[in-house]
C-alpha cells in the first residue's frame, strides 16, 4: 500500500471525527492563541477515541500554524513547565521500586518518568502530515532556543522521537534524474547546501549527464520530501578540485570508461531534522548502489568540504603557544591575511606545505570539548566508516571555501572491504583512520590537544 493511501485514510478519519470534538473547541476570532492550544492539548491528552484524537490533532497543528512568533515561544513555555512527568504518578512508582525493586516496579517508573510532552507529540503524529508539521514545529523550536536555552527540554524529546521515527529501515533510497517529478527536483535545487545549483540547465547537467548520478533518501511519512541526497560524478582517478566537476567544459566521461565514483556535494534537506542520526553506514549504501550499476567502479571517494579549518588554524596562529605550528610555518601562513594570496603564485607555493601540515593536525588531532574531530565534516565520513584519504591544495576557489577553509577540500575513501572496521574503530576509540602520507605529516609526537568548541 502506498503512503499517500495512508494519508488520505488518516484524512478521512480526521473529518470524521471532527463532528465529535466539542463545540467549545471550534476555531472562533482570537482563539488560536498559544492559551487555548494548550488546553487543546490536554483534551488530545484525555481522549481515548482515536477518530476524535486524529481531529483534534489536525485541529491543534492547524492553530499551531497560525500563531504569530511571539505566541509560539509562550506555546513551548507552556510545554516545558506544564508537559512534563507527573510528579505524583512519578513518586508513586519510584517509591513502589524501592520498596519492591522488581522489573515490575522498574518498568511502571520508566513509565511514570517519561514527560507528557512525548505522548502529546506521538498523538500529533496521527494528524494527516503530522509529521511535517512536527518536522517544523522542531525547526520554529530551535529559533527560538537562540536566546532561550530553557527550551532545550523540548528540543530533547523531539530528538528522542525522531530517532526512532527516521531511524535508516525506515529510509527508502532512490536514484534522481531528469525524469523525477519536478516538484522534488525544485526541493534539490533549493536544498542543496554545498556547491548552489545555478537554475535548471545546471541541474539537468547534475543529473543527467551521463558521467552523473544523484541519489535521495526519502522518508514514508514524507511523501516527495527527500531527506538527504548524494550528488556523484564518475571520473577516472580521484578529482582534486571541484571546478572541472562544476564548470561542465569538459568532455563527459564515458561510464564504461570510469573507474571512480566521486561524492561531491551530500546536502542534509531538513533542518529539523539536525542532529538526528539516520544510522551509520548511508554512503555505504549509496556506493553498493552505484556499484550495482556500474561493477566496473573499483574507487568510492568523496570531494569534501572542511568548514572549520580556516577558524581553527586562526585560532592556532594567534595563540601564544600552538602544538600545531611551528614558528616558520606560523610565518609563512601569515600571508593568508591577504585576501588575495591565492592569485599570487609565489605567496600560493609558500603557504602549500605549511597549510597542508597544518591541515593534517586538524583532521588528525585538534578535537572538540567531547573529544571527536572538530571538523563536522570528518566527523560523518568517519563515522560511516570512510578513511581520510588525500587533502587537497587550493580544490574549491569559491569566495565560502576561501573564507571557510582557504580552499582546502578533502578525499575520504570509502573501501567497501574496510568500512565495518573503520567505523568501529571510530565509534569505540574516536580513532581518525587516515592514509599513511596524511599520516607522515604530522611528525610530532602526540600532545594532548586542547579542548575546544565544536
Amino acid at each position: 500500500m502506498s503512503t499517500t493511501f495512508f494519508g488520505e485514510m488518516l484524512q478521512s478519519i480526521a473529518e470524521r471525527g471532527r463532528a465529535l470534538i466539542d463545540r467549545t473547541h471550534r476555531r472562533g476570532a482570537g482563539e488560536q492563541h498559544s492559551a487555548n492550544l494548550i488546553q487543546l492539548c490536554e483534551d488530545l491528552l484525555s481522549r481515548r477515541g482515536e477518530a476524535s484524537g486524529v481531529a483534534l490533532a489536525r485541529e491543534i497543528l492547524l492553530r499551531y500554524g497560525e500563531l504569530k512568533p511571539g505566541s509560539r515561544i509562550a506555546f513551548f513555555e507552556e510545554l516545558a513547565s506544564r508537559f512534563g512527568p507527573d510528579p505524583v504518578r512519578l513518586r508513586a512508582a519510584a517509591s513502589a521500586w524501592l520498596s519492591v525493586p522488581s522489573e515490575t516496579a522498574a518498568a511502571n517508573l520508566h513509565r511514570a518518568s517519561e514527560p507528557r510532552r512525548l505522548e502529546l507529540i506521538r498523538r500529533l503524529n496521527l494528524a494527516p502530515n503530522g509529521t511535517r508539521a512536527l518536522v517544523r514545529m522542531r525547526e520554529q523550536l530551535m529559533d527560538a532556543m537562540d536566546h532561550r536555552s530553557d527550551l532545550e527540554t523540548i528540543d530533547e524529546d523531539f530528538l528522542h522521537l525522531f530517532s526512532s521515527w527516521f531511524n535508516r529501515g525506515f529510509l527508502v533510497l532512490r536514484r534522481i534524474d531528469w525524469s523525477t517529478p519536478a516538484r522534488i527536483l525544485e526541493k534539490i535545487i533549493r536544498y542543496e547546501a554545498v556547491h548552489e545549483i545555478r537554475d535548471w540547465n545546471d541541474l539537468r547537467a547534475r543529473i543527467d549527464s551521463p558521467d552523473r548520478r544523484c541519489y535521495a533518501f526519502f522518508h514514508p511519512a514524507l511523501i516527495d520530501e527527500p531527506l538527504i541526497f548524494v550528488e556523484v560524478a564518475l571520473t577516472r582517478g580521484i578529482a582534486g578540485a571541484i571546478e572541472p566537476i562544476l564548470s561542465g567544459n569538459g568532455e563527459p566521461v564515458d561510464p564504461d570508461r570510469a573507474n571512480t565514483a566521486v561524492f561531491y556535494s551530500i546536502s542534509n534537506c531538513q533542518r529539523g531534522l539536525a542532529g538526528v542520526s539516520f544510522g551509520h553506514f548511508l554512503i555505504k549504501q549509496v556506493v553498493e548502489e552505484v556499484q550495482r550499476d556500474m561493477p566496473r567502479l573499483s574507487t568510492f571517494v568523496t570531494l569534501s568540504p572542511a568548514p572549520g579549518f580556516a577558524q581553527w588554524l586562526k585560532a592556532e596562529r594567534t595563540a601564544k603557544t600552538s602544538s600545531a605550528l611551528g614558528e616558520e610555518d606560523r610565518a609563512a601562513l601569515a600571508a593568508l591575511d591577504n585576501p588575495d594570496w591565492w592569485r599570487n603564485e609565489e605567496t600560493a607555493e609558500a603557504v602549500h606545505e605549511p597549510l597542508i601540515r597544518a591541515a593534517a593536525w586538524y583532521f588528525l588531532r585538534a578535537r572538540s570539548s567531547r573529544g571527536l574531530p572538530r571538523d563536522p565534516v570528518a566527523r560523518f565520513h568517519l563515522g560511516n566508516g570512510a578513511r581520510l584519504e588525500r587533502l587537497n591544495f587550493l580544490a574549491d576557489c569559491s569566495p565560502r571555501a576561501l573564507s571557510q577553509s582557504h580552499g582546502l577540500m578533502v578525499n575520504y575513501l570509502y573501501d567497501l572491504d574496510h568500512i565495518e572496521k573503520n567505523h568501529e574503530d571510530y565509534a569505540q576509540h574516536q580513532t581518525v583512520i587516515a592514509a599513511g602520507a596524511i599520516n607522515r605529516l604530522v611528525r610530532a609526537p602526540a600532545r594532548e590537544a586542547v579542548p575546544a568548541g565544536d
